[in-house]
């Protein structure tokens, strides 16, 4: 009977659908001038769906590397690792944290809950902690692993700065005491500051932290509870946006407004500037709008919940949006494709990878669920030059789906290891892989 129920109601959400427009290259979602299209007409309230079942890897399964690069297991056997953070003694510490069932979800959010269980996304409780990995002998596998940190709240963001490390759970930023060489916390965790958060319904749950390159304060992301505000803006308040936190009395203030679901953030080599990659709106099509790499402005509102890339969203009436909005909206800087979920960023300024993977970012697309063909599930780099994106997205992890559009592995966080590999976190696929030259040892 649920398999029916299931079954009939994907069937009607494909029924009533409206036709999309012709759709255009999928090259043209990405870049600095990404062509918008016309959003589709539908009056069904839950977004398109199209499950992409999560399977996991086999024992020698592995993505596939850009040519000059191999993929390799750093580590594996984790649950759900979301995170990876690199230590300054090369240590790696992985923050393992899931989606948790909600209490208060009613038909829409019964159909999103069954559908992101199938993805990998949703588990009956979450590991909520952070674990340690050492390679002491430089061989590109952890041969050291240890728990470093229980019993936090679907922990998500790390950031090391002045003897603590910053821990951002889904409802305070929390730090312990740190020194280096330290395989397991040194004390409980102290909250710094208090996090939006709603036990019954916390929406888009993950926090990041990152420090000012200066150490004067730290960035903390909060995405909104819902698509765009539809049980209304009261519940919204205090979400969709960047904050700026001081680290010594805890103070949050708002730094950048109008962001759906930012989560990676990351500062351009050379630079003082702030960048984050978004989770853009759902329903209005497979390509709009796309998720988004841009800087942040200190002030800035870059649109939600009413207006995308400088664009309304025609779902809310003219008298429901405040007047100026669209005019004061930011147009962020990079398009990353529709529904590509972009979630991990990291900028790399180490020669190890190769002069063609220097200077620019790598960014992990975790991948679509509500789209006709699936979008994301790879790692992509992005080229800057002078602090700005210099080009079009290339591959650097790909082959993430199966033959049959299952999900062996959905790439979540992304660092610099201190060697100057990269590392991703798999979520689906329990592993930390690494990414080196391929004539490397």
């Amino acid at each position: 009977m649920r398999a029916f129920m299931h079954f009939t109601i994907l069937a009607l959400i494909s029924t009533f659908s409206a036709h999309a427009s012709e759709t255009p290259p999928v090259n043209s979602a990405y870049g600095s001038i990404p062509v918008l299209v016309e959003p589709e007409s539908r009056w069904i309230p839950i977004p398109r769906i199209n499950e992409m079942t999560a399977v996991g890897w086999t024992a020698d399964g592995a993505p596939v590397a850009a040519e000059g690069l191999k993929v390799s297991r750093f580590a594996d056997g984790f649950i759900h690792p979301r995170w990876v953070y690199t230590l300054p003694n090369g240590d790696v510490l992985v923050a393992e944290a899931s989606s948790l069932p909600l209490s208060n979800k009613g038909l829409v959010g019964a159909v999103m809950e069954h559908v992101m269980r199938n993805a990998g996304a949703v588990q009956e409780t979450s590991p909520d902690r952070i674990v340690l990995l050492r390679d002491a002998d430089g061989d590109g596998v952890a041969e050291k692993r240890e728990i470093f940190l229980e019993g936090l709240l679907q922990p998500f963001g790390m950031a090391l700065l002045d003897g603590h490390l910053y821990i951002a759970n889904t409802n305070a930023l929390v730090r312990v005491p740190y020194t280096d060489g330290d395989l397991t916390a040194a004390g409980p965790p102290e909250t710094v500051a208090e996090l939006p958060f709603r036990a019954d319904d916390n929406g888009h749950w993950t926090r990041n932290v990152i420090a000012a390159p200066d150490g004067s304060r730290l960035f903390v992301t909060v995405g909104s509870i819902s698509n765009i505000a539809e049980q209304g803006m009261d519940i919204e308040q205090g979400r969709a946006m960047i904050y700026a936190v001081n680290p010594a009395t805890g103070t949050l203030t708002e730094y950048a407004t109008g962001l759906r679901n930012p989560n990676g953030m990351g500062f351009a080599p050379g630079t003082n500037t702030l960048w984050t990659v978004v989770n853009e709106r759902d329903g209005l099509g497979d390509d709009l709008p796309p998720d988004y790499l841009t800087s942040v402005k200190e002030g800035g509102f870059y649109g939600w919940p009413w207006a995308y890339w400088g664009r309304a969203d025609h779902r809310f009436k003219a008298e429901e949006i405040p007047p100026g909005t669209i005019e004061r909206t930011i147009r962020p800087d990079y398009a990353l494709g529709g529904h590509t979920a972009a979630l991990g960023l990291v900028f790399n300024d180490k020669p190890a990878l190769g002069p063609q993977w220097q200077g620019g970012a790598f960014v992990g697309l975790h991948g679509s669920w509500n789209r006709r063909e699936p979008s994301g599930y790879r790692v992509i780099y992005v080229p800057f030059t002078n602090g700005q994106p210099s080009g079009m997205p290339v591959d650097v992890l790909t082959g993430f789906l199966d033959a049959q559009s299952n999900a062996m592995g959905r790439p979540v966080g992304v660092d610099i290891a201190g060697d100057g590999a990269l590392l991703v976190a798999d979520d689906v696929g329990k592993v930390i892989w690494r990414v080196a030259p391929a004539m490397a040892q």
